[in-house]
């Protein structure tokens, strides 16, 4: 059963807003709604660099995959990076917030199904992943998943939460569209939720 009175969070809701363009993206902007969702770098680049202008509040989540050529632009626009996965791409981060005089929050992705064709750390490297992110500076402020298509969501949730319990992290990024109730009941605090919000994509 669903206890939103656990740690009383109540969790945020990032509009998954990739490739829609903006004109479709500014009913909800106007409308107050401050955390976005982009995979891709460039074209988070394009879409909200002058919009970040006008609106400082307005919070950008970096949900795919980051390639370490790509950093120093994400790091300028992203105030949230959800797919830290290995110790090149930490080092890069690191680097280039120093540079830049900035410190995204960080979540380190977690690849519980252990599928080839996702990102992420195995859940038995956490650990150490996370205390060598930390050591170098990051601010890691949670852990990331997206279960297997198909499977039951339930069990890499729980997962999640014992994984975030045992390092004492407080922010899970879990949940999307077709699952983020599952996600809820494991304290997810972050849900990426598109196609509920935007309708399909084309």
């Amino acid at each position: 059963m669903l206890d939103l009175n656990e740690k009383s969070r109540i969790p945020k809701i990032i509009a998954v807003s990739k490739t829609f363009k903006i004109d479709h993206i500014l009913p909800l902007i106007e409308y107050g709604h401050l955390d976005y969702g982009e995979n891709k770098v460039q074209e988070a680049v394009e879409k909200w660099t002058d919009i970040k202008l006008k609106n400082n509040k307005i919070k950008l989540h970096l949900i795919g995959k980051l390639q370490t050529n790509k950093v120093k632009f994400a790091v300028k626009v992203f105030d949230y990076i959800h797919s830290l996965d290995n110790e090149k791409l930490a080092k890069k981060i690191a680097e280039e917030q120093e540079k830049q005089n900035v410190k995204p929050r960080v979540f380190i992705q977690i690849n519980l199904g252990e599928e080839s064709q996702k990102s992420g750390i195995t859940k038995n490297n956490l650990e150490e992943f996370y205390n060598f992110s930390k050591n170098i500076g990051l601010n890691i402020i949670g852990t990331m998943c997206i279960p297997p298509f198909g499977e039951d969501s339930t069990t890499f949730f729980s997962q999640m939460k014992e994984l975030n319990n045992k390092i004492n992290l407080d922010e899970i990024s879990m949940g999307m569209s077709s699952d983020y109730l599952n996600a809820l009941e494991f304290n997810a605090t972050y849900l990426r939720i598109g196609s509920n919000i935007f309708g399909q994509r084309g």
